[in-house]
């Protein structure tokens, strides 16, 4: 690698503009919502519905938006137990972290991968229908993998989100 080359494994971030009064209405109206009509959003902020569309297209292009999501209750399609799998890999290699990752991501019990610094490595956030699914994945899919040299599991009792990001 020549010496003004960045690595391949570091990520390109564009630098960070700036929210107007009305990108920061309409982002925390499709956090609160994501599911109004542009007509009703363009209400909401007081603008025309044409400007409307085009800005969250914007925000969308710019990657303020990544997506809109259904917020499904895992109890409603029969996992009923939810935990946070703490998971400590052997080795912190790009290759290491990267297989754990898909792997992970790749299960369908899993609802989120947070790759962490501490002294853990990631945090897997499962739904299953009881504590012997939750047993049963665990061995198979955390304990069994050659990478993993510890984890531990934290049952969730309740898991609330917030209504917007704070940020904006």
């Amino acid at each position: 690698m020549k010496k003004d080359e960045t690595p391949k494994n570091l990520r390109q971030v564009a630098p960070v503009e700036e929210l107007d009064r009305i990108d920061q209405a309409l982002v925390a109206a499709l956090q609160q919502n994501a599911r109004l009509s542009n007509k009703e959003l363009a209400a909401r902020v007081e603008l025309a519905e044409s400007s409307c569309h085009e800005r969250v297209k914007r925000l969308v292009q710019r990657g303020v938006l990544r997506g809109f999501h259904a917020d499904v209750d895992p109890r409603a399609i029969g996992a009923a137990l939810q935990a946070l799998v703490a998971v400590r890999l052997a080795r912190h290699t790009s290759a290491a972290v990267a297989t754990f990752r898909r792997a992970m991501l790749d299960l369908p019990e899993a609802m989120a991968v947070f790759h962490v610094a501490g002294a853990n490595d990631f945090l897997v956030h499962v739904a299953v229908p009881d504590s012997d699914a939750l047993r049963d994945l665990i061995l198979r899919a955390f304990a069994a993998r050659p990478e993993v040299v510890h984890v531990e599991t934290s049952l969730i009792y309740e898991h609330a989100r917030t209504a917007a990001f704070g940020g904006v």
